[in-house]
């Protein structure tokens, strides 16, 4: 049990730790600013946090905008001139697909870009039970420490359990395709076969006609 328990935790950490991005983020001047993007796939119905800090930097001013992957692109949060103070934005998602977070590091005017301007940014997406405030649950319910562990964990295996059948859904609707595909192949080549199969039968009849008439053979 206690064996289970940690290769849970360890999952469960890797888990989190790829969600967790941190990237340096050079300074570019306004008219020539390019924004850098991040992505994280969210099922539908599902509660997420997005978290952003951001380290310091003089004469640099970074700007955030996250989006949906929808044809709209539709804008679920904006913040601009982020500090070194955690920013945390809490949605729920409409539709499994991509959010999209995209930063921009405008220099001041006047400044031109140069390696010495950077600022370092530090974004994590909590998903699911990781958006669960665990201290007022336990205060809530009056929870005793080892059933708060419990409850964390039930909660984790829960998400783990529903990603194993959202890629279930998903290998099965690719095998239908593929099935499908491989369905409509078949058929096409059944078809073109026949095809040329009348083909040369009727080229068969028509030379020995034409030759027939031209008293080439009997």
């Amino acid at each position: 049990m206690a064996r289970l328990y940690t290769t849970c935790v360890a999952l469960i950490a890797l888990i989190t730790l790829v969600q967790a991005i941190k990237f340096d983020l050079p300074g570019q001047t306004a008219s020539d600013a390019l924004p850098v993007c991040v992505s994280h796939y969210i099922d539908s119905d599902v509660d997420f946090v997005v978290k952003v800090r951001v380290g310091a930097g003089p004469h640099q001013k970074v700007g955030l905008e996250i989006t949906d992957d929808s044809e709209h692109l539709n804008q679920i949060w904006k913040k601009d001139g982020l500090t070194e103070e955690l920013q945390r934005g809490s949605f729920k998602s409409h539709y499994a697909g991509d959010i999209v977070a995209c930063f921009t590091n405008v220099l001041t005017e006047g400044y031109q870009p140069d390696p010495r301007y950077t600022r370092s940014v530090d974004i994590d997406f909590d998903i699911g039970s990781e958006t669960i405030d665990y201290a007022k649950l336990a205060e809530a319910e009056k929870l005793k420490p080892m059933e708060l562990e419990l409850r964390k964990l039930e909660d984790m295996v829960k998400d783990i359990v529903d990603n194993m059948e959202h890629l279930q859904e998903r290998e099965e609707k690719m095998r239908n395709t593929n099935e499908s595909t491989n369905a409509r192949v078949q058929w096409f080549s059944t078809l073109t076969m026949v095809i040329l199969v009348t083909l040369g039968v009727w080229q068969i009849f028509y030379l020995k006609r034409f030759f027939r008439k031209k008293r080439l053979i009997d």
